[in-house]
């Protein structure tokens, strides 16, 4: 029997689906589930979820019970799903208007950006908390992480603790092959691929079938009205890069200096008309935004809104069948580069094939990235990696430095107006960044004012760079 924790188990559809997916594997009919949440209203419903699930399946032999000790979870765990929300709406909110008021369009803002640096800001610590605790209580356990901001939290947690079993999974991956297949009228089943790179910006360096090269299909693909409109910044990058990226277009949108320049350009290659992942301004406030959620969760205890019982595409179910069985399966996770790239820096972040047995989980080299791929991968490493120490340091100059270095933010402001905005919203997020208030009450982030405008009244031009 497979003993699972199930850690922000109150989300209106992940833990069911996740639950869902687990039981359809023979061997984890029988699994024990333990539902963690902050919020009691949301635990009451995902319990009474999951026992509609167990009695729509006919899964007589799996068992639940909810709690808010997560402490009294753990004990005994074999698995650990995490998937929570720190600050949940409010500060999501804050989060897309403050940078909006500096010119700074973020459609999705969970991974890079501002949104994604103050996500980490809050989250981090508290996934620290979680995996201290399973290292003192069940340290056996694999930690099946699922929050975003995957990269940044993923990075942060090992540092803290290297010796978890741990894996950042994602659905982007096996999503974007799935998408491509679609397109190419071809059946998963049949597609050998590689993919390697960082969350939600990984590149398919091989895509095959039957032994025949797919990418110049793909790239030719790409360039289809019906296709680009649908899918713009993701087509946009096989266009002039060569190889399809995982996640969105709203997402991609948001990760570079090319897409979100003005409303022109916004207009263009982030218009939602055709998807509604395509980079409209502000997607994520409408996604988290649901005043409804209680009616929406009662209905589906009430089996008004069922769930689906055919197992998704999830990676989760399959790690804890391969686990528990012995037969192995291979799935793309999020973890510590040692080796894994060779053109990716050692400690950073990446996602590769991981190879899952009885023996645990083991991550597949995949040698050097095309260098140009590489290059945009370390664009964001830089951001992630100055996020991470922010909380490891309670310093909030790196959170500064951070913004300063994301590309969106650095293509829309100055650094005077980064460093305003950084203020604003550290001082915004208070009720969700102890690791840094202390340091914002008692030492504020350094500031220089800029010289004045009229340079003229100041300075004589003649002697501006002369140097006694």
């Amino acid at each position: 029997m497979a003993n699972i924790v199930i850690i922000g188990a109150g989300s209106l559809v992940f833990s069911s689906r996740l639950t869902a997916d687990i039981l359809t594997w023979p061997a984890l009919e029988d699994s024990s589930f333990t539902l963690v949440d902050v919020d009691e209203d949301r635990l009451g419903y995902s319990e009474q979820i999951v026992q509609r699930i167990f009695r729509e399946g006919n899964y007589t032999r799996a068992s639940v019970r909810a709690t808010m000790d997560r402490r009294e979870a753990l004990k005994g765990a074999d698995y650990v799903i995490v998937s929570i929300l720190v600050g949940g709406y409010e500060a999501i909110e804050k989060e897309i208007d403050i940078p909006a008021k500096y010119g700074i369009d973020q459609c999705i803002g969970d991974t890079l950006t501002p949104g994604g640096i103050m996500r980490c800001l809050r989250t981090l610590p508290v996934m620290n908390d979680i995996v201290r605790d399973v290292m003192e209580i069940c340290p056996k356990a694999h930690v099946l992480n699922y929050t975003n901001p995957m990269g940044m939290l993923s990075w942060g947690v090992l540092d803290d603790q290297p010796e978890l079993s741990y894996v950042g999974l994602c659905h982007s991956v096996q999503g974007t092959a799935e998408e491509w297949t679609k397109r190419l009228d071809i059946p998963m089943d049949e597609v050998n691929y590689q993919c390697s790179g960082i969350n939600h910006q990984a590149w398919f360096t091989r895509f095959e079938h039957n032994g025949k090269d797919l990418l110049p299909r793909i790239r030719e693909l790409a360039l289809k009205p019906e296709i680009w409109y649908g899918d713009t910044t993701r087509m946009e990058y096989v266009k002039h890069f060569g190889h399809p990226v995982t996640e969105s277009s709203g997402h991609v949108s948001e990760y570079n200096w090319w897409f979100r320049k003005n409303p022109e350009s916004i207009a263009r290659y982030c218009q939602d008309n055709y998807s509604e992942w395509n980079g409209g301004s502000g997607f994520i406030k409408k996604l988290y935004e649901r005043p409804d959620w209680k009616d929406e969760m009662a209905r589906m205890a009430a089996w008004e809104e069922p769930v689906d019982l055919e197992r998704s595409n999830e990676y989760g179910s399959a790690i804890i069948n391969a686990i528990e069985t012995g037969v192995p399966t291979v799935i793309y996770g999020n973890v510590k580069n040692r080796g894994y790239i060779d053109n990716l820096p050692e400690d950073s972040l990446v996602e590769v094939p991981v190879l899952v047995d009885k023996n645990g989980m083991h991550p597949v080299r995949t040698g050097a990235l095309p260098a140009h791929l590489a290059a945009i991968n370390r664009v964001q490493l830089n951001v992630q990696e100055l996020a991470v120490r922010a909380v490891q340091t309670g310093d909030p100059e790196y959170v500064f430095q951070a913004m300063a270095l994301d590309p969106l933010t650095a293509m829309s402001c100055t650094l005077d107006e980064i460093r305003a905005m950084t203020r604003e919203l550290l001082e915004a997020h208070r009720p969700w960044v102890g690791c840094l208030t202390s340091e914002l009450a008692d030492k504020p982030l350094v500031y220089r004012e800029a010289p004045p405008e009229s340079v003229e009244k100041h300075i004589d031009p003649a002697a501006a760079n002369k140097v006694d």
